[in-house]
């Protein structure tokens, strides 16, 4: 028998007009347009390549990206394409900038999810509705570690904001990525004009934001930005003298006469300089550098001491720190790198319990509008003798209202109705209890530390940075109670949950089917959130360890300068 043949797509046919003009055979269902501008060039010939052909149509150039048939860019049978020729140069220039715009693009988009993901994450850890997969929870807290009260939530929510863009930014311009950083800082600042000017003028979080700010100008060479620099400077340094104090007063008092913000001050009076110099204030930019200079000194640490300190058993990361901002005191960083150990250790503690205080959230399940059960008022509901799973779920089907929860469980017939709904909603969860099914128990089960966000500020004492010592006899401190695999011990009874407490998860869940949680959750960007949230690191001192290398470079290169330079006011 003879074989049937498949019949070929019928050709169309196109007109091409301009540097070559002619008809063209074409599929339009499979011709890609690199495919017609390689067609194109090989009849102009003269080795002119498909770089170097441009194509027209409708008023519009057809691009190779996306790729997609001559069909789906819209040209149909007897359409009309114009040709052009541009020179290889010219070429790569169009290449060039068709990169630059995309690379634009992609980046602009990125700043509108990371801003998206900052104002998701401090909406959820701020009004209790984060989700049962997060394995983290952000808190704000200050220098010593201690939780920051706020009067109210939209100023936790924008501090919360700001403070994670800010981190993001930094931690770009560790890595090199000054001109990103600049935009995610701006992020940042707009986020910090959200919160009461009152609160955020006590902190110097907002300085230190101007003077990275100002920073990545300088290591951008962008000297266009030189008039908002010297704002910007004049802002952070009265930020500074606002919070630390007149010289750094208040801050040395509650830094146990540390010098911390040694660091911040030699960059900020390198930025000063840098920028009177460039005015043609010789003299003010001589002062500055000169104050700059001799504090950079006093960072430069002596390997003799890291040695010593790295003996003892810490790392050298963390005896440098020390020592830098002791002032090269041996005893003194001792007992600065005892008191971040000692941090760390009582903040895991917290962390732990925190985190069974989440999981004992999660397994109450959500009010109707996707909150969290309010901890805080299901502590009063069982302080004054209710059962902690009939008073969370009386919080949990009144919004967190505790006078309707209160109203519910002293009324004996709502009560009565409220145990049996329980009751029956726990048997249906106990029959199923054995399939493996069940979300609270994979819940329950997950455990991870929670992540801190820091607010440095003046009234404070640094948070524990990590790597530090071993316990050591040098520290004088004991072991902390940590098992070998490093897990704390377990918790007392009073700590546990309650194998009841848990299943009320296993009831909440089944409130679906009544409509209880009916709050549509809003689309998570979780890659996004991941990130920010990982870049989060609880340690205070963190923004005044800075690396002064580039700092001590630059001030050689304008004390040079203004050698050659005249005197001038």
């Amino acid at each position: 028998m003879a074989s049937e043949e498949v019949p070929a797509p019928a050709a169309e046919r196109i007109r091409v007009v301009g540097k070559w003009a002619g008809a063209l055979e074409v599929d339009l269902g499979t011709w890609t347009v690199p495919m017609l501008r390689a067609e194109v060039a090989r009849r102009v010939g003269d080795g002119v390549g498909p770089e170097c052909v441009g194509l027209i149509f409708g008023g519009r150039v057809l691009k190779d990206e996306p790729p997609a048939s001559l069909r789906e860019a819209g040209l149909k049978a007897n359409a009309k394409v114009l040709s052009s020729l541009t020179s290889p140069d010219r070429a790569k220039e169009i290449a060039a900038e068709a990169a630059k715009a995309k690379a634009e693009e992609e980046h602009a988009a990125r700043l509108v999810r990371l801003w998206e993901a900052a104002k998701a994450l401090s909406q959820r850890h701020t009004d209790g509705s984060y989700l049962a997969e997060e394995d983290y929870n952000l808190d704000l807290e200050d220098q010593s570690g201690q939780k920051v009260m706020f009067g109210s939530v939209d100023d936790k929510k924008a501090l919360t904001m700001a403070l994670m863009l800010h981190q993001k930014a930094k931690t770009q311009m560790k890595r090199g990525m000054y001109k990103e950083a600049l935009d995610v800082l701006t992020m940042a600042e707009e986020a910090f004009s959200l919160c009461d000017p009152k609160l955020i003028e006590k902190v110097d979080n907002v300085p230190m934001l101007q003077l990275d700010i100002v920073w990545c100008y300088f290591v951008l060479r962008d000297v266009s930005c030189l008039e908002v620099a010297g704002t910007r400077l004049e802002k952070a340094r009265l930020g500074f003298e606002r919070s630390h104090g007149k010289d750094s007063t208040r801050f040395r008092i509650l830094q146990a006469c540390r010098q911390a913000d040694l660091a911040i001050y030699v960059r900020l009076e390198l930025l000063e300089g840098v920028v009177a110099y460039h005015n043609g204030h010789v003299e003010k930019a001589r002062g500055s550098l000169t104050s700059a200079h001799a504090k950079y000194l006093q960072l430069q640490v002596p390997e003799e001491a890291i040695s010593m300190l790295m003996d003892m058993g810490y790392e050298a990361r963390s005896a440098k720190r020390a020592l830098k901002m002791t002032g090269y005191d041996i005893q003194s960083s001792v007992e600065l790198l005892c008191e971040e150990r000692e941090k760390k250790i009582r903040r895991r503690e917290e962390d732990r319990v925190r985190q069974r205080e989440i999981l004992e959230q999660m397994a109450y399940g959500k009010t109707p509008m996707n909150k969290a059960v309010d901890m805080q008022k299901l502590k009063g509901l069982t302080a004054i003798g209710f059962e902690k799973y009939l008073a969370a779920e009386a919080l949990r089907i009144n919004e967190n209202d505790a006078d309707k929860a209160l109203d519910l469980l002293t009324n004996p017939e709502q009560n009565c109705i409220l145990q049996s709904k329980i009751q029956a909603k726990r048997s249906r969860a106990s029959r199923g209890f054995g399939a493996g099914s069940s979300s609270s128990r994979a819940a329950v089960a997950r455990a991870a530390p929670a992540i801190n966000s820091s607010q440095t500020s003046v009234n404070d004492a640094p948070h524990p940075a990590d790597g530090d010592a071993p316990p050591h006899p040098a520290d004088g401190g004991d072991a902390p109670p940590y098992t070998a695999d490093g897990d704390a011990p377990p918790m007392n009874n009073e700590e546990t949950v309650n194998q009841d407490e848990i299943m009320i998860d296993e009831v909440a869940a089944d409130d679906e089917d009544e409509g209880a949680n009916s709050h549509p959750v809003p689309a998570r960007d979780a890659s996004m959130e991941n990130e920010l949230a990982n870049e989060l690191t609880g340690d205070a001192l963190d923004d005044y360890d800075i690396d002064v290398s580039n700092e001590g470079q630059a001030i050689a290169e304008y004390l040079s300068l203004l050698e050659a330079a005249p005197s001038s006011s």
